[in-house]
């Protein structure tokens, strides 16, 4: 235990600063970039002038911010929803869904990683034909995460991966073009499927609709997303919310790779 003149302070207290610490800069990671940022910058000067004021005892501000700080906490969850389930996904994703139990592999361990091991070849190809002829895309890749919820909002399809059958998915006149492919288990698991749109004010303005939905997809999972542009034709990979643009198929190939054998 260390004493100062006016302070005394323990090991818990250490912990305790360093955890505050590593939460606070948690938060600022997920709304940085967003106009929720402005907010949380306000509630955390707000929250040290309550500070202040209750440290110097004046009992009538103190008062009064004691109300707001008690308000405010309901009000902050109807404001920062999306940040708040962004970092609770983040949370559960980053940390536990590696630990998450299987039953299939407890009982068949080399059946079920050699029938998910994925089909990237045929992904790069489908992603090289429709560059080539400025077929729009939207490819999700599920890794980790639970992506039922998106694929719900979908057709489902269940069918294996093949390159013919993505391009006939994305082909302009076919009913399923329209909204994201969704990936699983190596198997082409939905299609028309709905994704989250972010929020990130600091991307380029020339990123559209198709772009925004994969950053937002990555931000809430820790899916990757390929994407085909149909006004360039030019092959986009996003990971994490950064988005790596105009790649060869033979780069795209090895972004998909290295994001998959981070898993092993």
């Amino acid at each position: 235990m260390m004493e100062l003149a006016f302070i005394t302070l323990k090991i818990l207290d250490v912990v305790d600063i360093l955890l505050v610490a590593i939460l606070l800069y948690q938060i600022y990671m997920l709304v940085r970039g967003t106009v929720a940022i402005n907010i949380f910058v306000g509630v955390f000067a707000l929250y040290l002038v309550w500070l202040i004021v209750k440290a110097l005892n004046m009992e009538l501000l103190s008062s009064i911010l004691d109300k707001v700080i008690g308000l405010g906490v309901i009000a902050l969850i109807i404001v920062f929803q999306q940040e708040i389930r962004r970092f609770l996904l983040y949370i559960g994703n980053r940390y536990f869904s590696r630990y998450n139990f299987s039953i299939e592999r407890l009982f068949f361990p080399g059946r079920t990683e050699k029938d998910n091991l994925l089909n990237v070849e045929s992904i790069v190809k489908a992603a090289r034909n429709m560059s080539e002829t400025k077929t729009g895309a939207l490819i999700v890749l599920a890794r980790r995460s639970e992506l039922e919820v998106y694929a719900e909002t979908g057709d489902l399809i269940d069918a294996v991966i093949s390159s013919r059958l993505l391009e006939n998915l994305f082909f302009k006149n076919s009913p399923l073009h329209d909204g994201a492919v969704i990936i699983c288990n190596n198997r082409i698991h939905a299609a028309r499927c709905v994704l989250p749109v972010t929020d990130n004010m600091s991307l380029p303005a020339h990123y559209g609709m198709r772009h925004r939905a994969a950053v937002g997809i990555t931000e809430h999972t820790d899916a990757v997303v390929v994407i085909v542009s149909e006004e360039t034709g030019r092959i986009s990979f996003v990971k994490d919310g950064a988005v790596k643009s105009r790649l060869t198929p033979a780069e795209l190939q090895a972004e998909i790779e290295s994001a998959f054998a981070a898993l092993d």
